[in-house]
């Protein structure tokens, strides 16, 4: 991109009240500006707005609940679900459109944050509990966004995954998890797609703020992986700006007044603050104001089809809908309706009232909304309907007398489709839920409606997992749409009525129970800590390791047609961090109907010094098909794919030995595996005067060195079973043992003879 100004001699020309202004927000919404029209000095402002399924800009910071119409795209949740980074680069530039159509230079999204529990208030925001298809579907919508000449804003970077106590709470992670579970999602988007900015989060990371925290916004995000971007906090999280920009944060949003300015200045003017640290932080910003007014000239051009977006989060919808169950009655799946059968009943206010979108700063007003039963109506005909209970914002009634309705209707109606989910006000931003289950008076009908009739199709909408124990034997048919935008309803009629295949998957285990799930007993926390006990073992991690059973797992999804997979052809290049892994199968629609598959490539790790899920998604590829169309899916893994964080060595490891990949269809049903072989350099742990016999033994050079030492010294073998007690004995704490064959003196001597030898 030809940025408009050059930034270094704007810089030169800057005061130091003037580079410390520019690191904060002029209001709620824009950057500040810098004029001295006579010196030639001009720094205009650019405007901010949320997102990320939909622009929400909004002129003043109170008017909250009150923004420019937009196209609402369905939620992270229900995109994520698509498993199409296609689709989401589409949606991401729709998205740039709007938001540059509306002068707004960044829009502030995605989120990629992983989704530790279900219980968490914003989990409709975030895309996956697994951070592979996080980060690849992630990189997607930024690329598309950001192709339209608009930034966006990366957030909430990092380990901002629950809301309860979002602001002072300190997420304690251990490195290795941090690595393998929660950064690698933002790790992929920042590397392939260079957002314009990352959003810090609110929380704190192992007792320090993320906005002050150096490690992670310095060493790990510029340092480690080349961001060239900006660092902006999320609105509110500065607590302290001298600290936070020797740290790395360049930009305090919203604006905090003029006492931080002054703070900065102040630092710099008494050696505090290096003001070379200062001028970093205000080139960026410079650079970030130059890239938004070089991307508002193409964006000038940009003529919003709303009609068009509408139908693009329509199909976006559908792909991202959920078949769960399908069931045969009288002989055929219940799914999809005949449009032309009728005697359908439609049951549950949600049916007339959608549950669209999540509440909080991603709420978009639409620029038009569909509901599920006018949709269904238009194509099935004038269908009854009966709303069978209350819900906020719907209309008021008596849930008693709504639910005999409803079941008295139910009983002589051919197939009766239910709407249920949870209401708005059970998940938001600014707070976590209580539980997984679904509203009482929703139970209820569903059990009453299906105790009268053997045709019975519930439809789901929700931000994250809800069980479905209560009731799910007793019907057919489930569908989970998530939060499906604007255009949600029209969707699930399409879906429903087959005029588009069912092609979403999971990103997100089901399970039965709350007790079940990897963060029980640690979310979300007490006094002020929330300690991430599971480590690894994060969503399908835990489920499948622990062998515990869920409702439905993992990339889990039906459609109306059936696949057959086949000649599975896995072949292995290089050796330890230069591996590739090249992975080729075919998929063969063998069904009656167009319909599209997702191939899901995990693999396994069947023995390792650490403990390691027992499998981990690495690839995938979503096809589409025409009955008996076959299409050659090739993919290719990587070292990384293979690797673990090893928390002695402090990097990325490729432990050599077998590993087996895995074709699948969810992360528990396997369609194809195959085992190889990599080769890779030996695990070496360094030695130090805290390490055990038993590590000095495993050590190549050092196993020798202690094992002659021990022999001159007339003491037992290292090996023998007479020191098998003390394996475990640091030699620190043997040589400080009066009587042992090892002083302090022939530790330190031990420890210089072996790195001579390295």
């Amino acid at each position: 991109m030809t940025l408009p100004f050059d930034i270094d001699r704007l810089l030169a020309s800057l005061t130091l009240e003037e580079k410390a202004a520019l690191t904060s927000g002029l209001d709620f919404w824009q950057t500040k500006p810098v004029s001295r029209p006579d010196d030639g000095v001009e720094v205009p402002s650019i405007w901010v707005s949320d997102g990320p399924h939909g622009l929400r800009k909004q002129a003043q910071a109170e008017a909250f609940a009150e923004s420019t119409p937009a196209t609402c795209f369905p939620t992270a949740a229900a995109l994520g679900s698509s498993w199409d980074p296609d689709l989401l680069r589409r949606v991401g530039e729709a998205l740039g459109r709007e938001t540059g159509a509306q002068k707004v230079h960044v829009l502030l999204g995605p989120g990629v944050n992983i989704k530790r529990t279900p219980l968490c208030g914003r989990n409709f925001e975030y895309v996956s509990e697994d951070p592979h298809l996080a980060g690849e579907l992630g990189a997607a919508i930024v690329e598309g966004i950001q192709a339209q000449g608009v930034g966006t804003s990366l957030k909430h970077f990092a380990a901002n995954n629950q809301e309860t106590a979002r602001m002072t709470v300190s997420s304690d992670v251990d490195e290795r998890t941090l690595r393998e579970i929660y950064l690698p999602a933002f790790e992929t988007v920042v590397k392939r797609a260079q957002p314009w900015t990352v959003m810090c989060a609110y929380n704190k990371l192992n007792g320090t703020y993320a906005s002050e925290h150096h490690w992670l916004l310095t060493e790990v995000l510029r340092d480690e992986w080349g961001f060239e971007g900006l660092v902006v906090s999320d609105w509110g999280a500065v607590h302290d700006r001298v600290t936070a920009l020797a740290a790395g944060l360049d930009l305090q949003m919203p604006s905090g007044g003029t006492r931080p300015d002054d703070e900065v200045v102040a630092a710099v003017r008494d050696g505090r603050l290096d003001e070379a640290v200062l001028d970093q932080a205000a080139r960026r910003v410079l650079r970030l104001v130059a890239q938004g007014i070089e991307g508002a000239r193409s964006t000038d051009e940009h003529r919003v089809d709303d009609a068009a977006h509408h139908a693009l989060a329509r199909e976006a919808a559908a792909a991202g809908t959920v078949l769960l169950k399908n069931d045969e009655v009288d002989g055929r799946p219940l799914l999809p309706m005949d449009p032309a059968a009728g005697d359908v009943l439609l049951v549950g206010e949600f049916a007339r009232t959608p549950r669209y979108q999540g509440a909080g700063s991603s709420q978009v007003n639409p620029t038009r909304l569909d509901d599920a039963l006018g949709a269904l109506r238009a194509v099935l005909g004038d269908v009854p309907f009966e709303p069978g209970f209350t819900i906020a914002g719907g209309p008021e009634g008596d849930d008693d007398a709504l639910l005999a309705a409803a079941v008295a209707a139910a009983r002589d109606a051919g197939t009766v489709v239910a709407f249920l989910g949870l209401p708005g006000p059970d998940e938001s931003e600014g707070y976590d839920r209580k539980h997984l289950d679904l509203p009482d008076s929703q139970v209820a009908l569903v059990r009453a409606v299906a105790a009268v009739n053997p045709r019975v199709v519930v439809v789901l909408a929700n931000g994250s997992a809800v069980t479905v124990s209560a009731w799910h034997d007793l019907v057919p048919a489930v569908v989970e749409t998530w939060l499906g935008g604007q255009a949600g309803g029209s969707a699930i009629a399409d879906v429903l009525t087959g005029a588009v295949a069912p092609s979403g998957r999971l990103t997100e285990t089901i399970p039965h129970r709350l007790v079940d799930t990897p963060a029980f007993g640690s979310f979300p926390g007490e006094a002020g800590h929330s300690r991430y006990g599971e480590g690894v073992l994060v969503g399908y991690r835990w489920y499948d390791t622990r062998e515990v059973d869920v409702a439905y797992p993992f990339g889990h999804g039906l459609t109306y047609t059936s696949f057959d997979w086949s000649d599975l052809a896995v072949a292995v290049e290089g050796a330890g961090d230069s591996a590739r892994v090249s992975v080729a199968l075919t998929v063969t629609n063998v069904g009656p109907r167009a319909g599209a598959e997702v191939v899901q490539v995990y693999v396994r790790d069947p023995e390792s010094t650490l403990v390691r899920p027992v499998r981990e998604l690495r690839a995938f590829a979503k096809v589409a098909l025409e009955p008996d169309e076959s299409h050659r899916v090739e993919l290719t893994l990587d070292a990384r794919a293979l690797s673990f964080w090893h928390p002695a060595l402090g990097r990325w490891v490729v432990e050599g030995g077998e590993f087996v990949v895995e074709a699948a269809s969810s992360s528990r049903d396997l369609r194809l595996s195959a085992t190889v072989h990599v080769d890779s350099e030996p695990i070496v742990l360094p030695l130090t005067r805290w390490s055990t016999i038993h590590e000095w033994v495993s050590h190549p050079t050092g196993h020798p060195i202690l094992r002659d030492a021990f022999a001159a010294a007339g003491a037992p073998a290292l090996d023998g079973p007479e020191l098998a007690w003390a394996a475990d004995v640091p030699l620190k704490v043997l040589s400080d043992w009066n009587g042992t064959p090892l002083t302090a003196d022939d530790l330190d001597a031990l420890l210089a003879a072996v790195a001579a030898t390295e």
